[in-house]
């Protein structure tokens, strides 16, 4: 039997190897071309990673790649090199989005973070430490984390990977094995192993759309921390609601707008005026501009076991 085993495993193993190499390979010739390295013009000598998310060259990165730069060269993986400018920046996430000259590069398509689980194949892919156009690969390792911004805010609903990153990796996308960019990678942690982080798709979804319209990211201040958690069916059902995961709140800033409308460590939010709030980044997207000052329709489970209506003003958030 042993005998059998052995002369079996290596072609099962085989299978799956290739079924691995061809997702990640058919993923990285699907947005790889999309790819660019980032410079800021002027002889300025930092670098990073960038990546084109429409044919007329809208291009995301970090805003610590560009930092206060106005003015941009992309250099693309047919080595090609265009000029561009800055469109926007939000240090709160640490994203960036500029407008690339007459691209002519492909553009990559960002996909629903929310659709992620861990053990999910995640690939890098960027220039780090000027080896340009580098891929490296690994798992999803975390959802929901949060870490905090050069701005010092915290930055909400971070991706955990161990796909290798380094240093000019940052801007660059993370990608799922379907092919579509699901976070931007932005940080490691100094003389950790395999512990990297991006910011999910679906914030840098929000983020761009606010940068596109109003040239900066409006906030309406909650005071809340949060993670995403599956929801008991039992929940669900008691509050008329049909989503299968939901917002726990995981702390309550004293003297803030949630506080002050009575919410609590571990209440779970379901709804924003009757929004459904499924994840963390439902909570960053409702919680734009046009709530600043206005009450809000909180739908809680709270600690005590009961479905609640809490009534929250945010207010603006200042940087």
């Amino acid at each position: 039997m042993g005998i059998i085993d052995r002369d079996i495993q290596p072609s099962s193993d085989t299978g799956l190897l290739d079924a691995y190499s061809l997702a990640v390979s058919s993923s990285v010739d699907r947005v790889g071309p999309a790819v660019g390295r980032i410079e800021r013009a002027g002889g300025r000598a930092a670098h990073g990673s960038g990546f084109a998310i429409s044919p007329d060259g809208l291009v995301v990165t970090n805003n610590h790649v560009v930092d206060d730069a106005k003015n941009i060269r992309i250099t693309t993986p047919e080595g090609a090199v265009v000029e561009g400018r800055v469109l926007g920046r939000d240090a709160d996430t640490d994203l960036a989005l500029i407008r690339a000259n007459d691209w002519t590069g492909a553009w990559a398509k960002l996909g629903d973070s929310k659709s992620l689980k861990r053990g999910h194949i995640a690939i890098a892919i960027g220039n780090p430490l000027g080896f340009e156009w580098t891929v490296t690969a690994g798992i999803v390792s975390a959802l929901g984390r949060s870490m905090r911004a050069a701005s010092g805010r915290l930055m909400e609903d971070i991706i955990q990977t161990d796909a290798a990153l380094n240093p000019g990796n940052s801007g660059g996308p993370l990608v799922s094995s379907a092919g579509e960019v699901i976070g931007v990678n932005t940080a490691i942690i100094q003389g950790a192993q395999s512990i990297a982080f991006a910011v999910a798709s679906n914030t840098a979804k929000h983020v761009v759309s606010e940068l596109l319209r109003f040239g900066h990211v409006r906030r309406a201040y909650v005071g809340i921390a949060a993670d995403t958690v599956e929801l008991h069916r039992r929940i669900a059902l008691e509050a008329g609601i049909v989503q299968k995961t939901a917002v726990r709140l995981r702390r309550v800033e004293p003297g803030g707008p949630a506080e002050k409308a009575g919410l609590q460590e571990g209440d779970y939010l379901l709804s924003i005026d009757r929004h459904p709030v499924s994840g963390v980044d439902d909570v960053v997207r409702l919680m734009d501009g046009e709530r600043i000052d206005t009450d809000s329709d909180f739908l809680i489970f709270s600690v005590a076991g009961r479905i609640e209506n809490r009534t929250v003003r945010p207010h603006r958030r200042h940087s």
